[in-house]
């Protein structure tokens, strides 16, 4: 994963979650953000990144375990499936993942999160986003040309498979 770091308009650090956030832990204006998601990154001091992080779930996998709800016709259906619930469930969301369409989306999703937190009341913005979501990507281009270089070029990169 890649994150970013931004100061108000002013890119400070991009990198792995520790080296971002050993660049700008000085800043207390400085905020984080998951360049694949565009959201914020909170981050307690007390417990600051590091390269190797322990996460809860099974290890080699990387597995989390959360709670889903389902009907029980969908219970029934997927106890039927080779390798049972969890298997089958992981093979859908593999499979609706790799949809161009989603990716696209989820593109778009993250440069409007990130958009919003940096320059949510900039002129053009809503013009901005109406036109990303549209898949205008000239327009896009456009609505966000006045905007501080450091932010434009984070969102010109976000974006470049988004249109």
């Amino acid at each position: 994963m890649s994150y970013s770091a931004f100061s108000g308009f002013d890119h400070l650090a991009s990198g792995s979650l520790p080296q971002v956030y050993e660049a700008c832990r000085q800043d207390p204006a400085a905020l984080i953000f998951d360049r694949e998601t565009g959201r914020v990154v909170d981050i307690d001091p007390r417990f600051p990144p590091s390269e190797e992080t322990v996460r809860p779930g099974r290890p080699k996998l990387g597995v989390t375990a959360r709670e889903v709800t389902l009907l029980p016709r969908h219970w029934d259906w997927l106890a039927t499936q080779p390798g049972g619930a969890s298997v089958a469930l992981r093979k859908l969301v593999e499979e609706a993942s790799r949809n161009p369409k989603a990716q696209q989306r989820a593109r778009r999703d993250a440069a409007y999160r990130f958009a919003t937190a940096l320059v949510g009341n900039a002129p053009g913005y809503e013009e901005a986003i109406r036109a990303l979501y549209a898949g205008h990507g000239e327009e896009f281009s456009a609505h966000i040309e006045a905007w501080p270089a450091d932010i434009r070029r984070a969102l010109e990169e976000m974006t470049a498979e988004a249109f």
